[in-house]
């Protein structure tokens, strides 16, 4: 797989997906980005989106979240799935940014992932998401990547470098939202497949 193939397959797959508002998108200020993002692990994005807006109307601020009662913040996000691991993660990782980093989200990879609740793929979503660099593999990049030859591994850190290598930095901020966005469209396997392989076919 050559880039400039990768690259004409990308903008064929976002062409397909319904412009649908994901969980990491659109919020006012880094840290509920994050939140938001840790919170839509195994999670539709539009429950998501909802319980963020009611949690980040209770705290206004990483200090607030970072003081707040866990039984609190579990009954505000209850409709996520693992709430309540979920609610002791964000609560902790706001206190180590009040602790560490002054109430702001470090724009650093490495950084991110010793937050409470964060893994490669929240850390690369919320750095594409806020201005840095990232490539967040899911269980929807996984699956396009792989039907679209991007890569052969299944390990998600091994097929974000693949990843990285394919596509040219100005693209790796696409590739995780456009692949989201054309999964939740087709929620049929076979519709998806059979449109994976119309772009696969068409481009080589």
């Amino acid at each position: 797989m050559n880039s400039t193939t990768a690259i004409k397959q990308l903008k064929e797959l976002d062409k397909l997906g319904n412009n649908m508002r994901l969980a990491a998108e659109k919020w006012d200020a880094p840290w509920k980005t994050l939140i938001s993002t840790i919170l839509s692990a195994r999670t539709r994005d539009e429950v998501t989106i909802v319980v963020s807006e009611k949690l980040f109307e209770r705290y206004k601020n990483v200090q607030e979240l970072s003081n707040a009662k866990l039984s609190d913040v579990e009954k505000i996000i209850t409709p996520v799935n693992f709430y309540k691991n979920k609610s002791k993660n964000i609560i902790n990782c706001a206190k180590s940014l009040m602790e560490n980093y002054n109430g702001n989200v470090p724009m650093d990879l490495d950084k991110l992932i010793e937050l409470s609740g964060v893994g490669r793929k929240t850390a690369n979503v919320f750095l594409a998401e806020e201005g840095g660099l990232g490539v967040g593999v899911d269980t929807h990049l996984q699956y396009c990547a792989q039907k679209l030859e991007w890569t052969k591994n299944k390990d998600p850190h091994k097929i974000e470098l693949d990843l990285k290598k394919l596509f040219p930095k100005n693209y790796w901020n696409k590739v995780n939202p456009v692949c989201v966005r054309f999964g939740k469209t087709y929620l049929s396997r076979k519709k998806k497949d059979e449109l994976l392989e119309k772009v696969n076919g068409g481009i080589k």
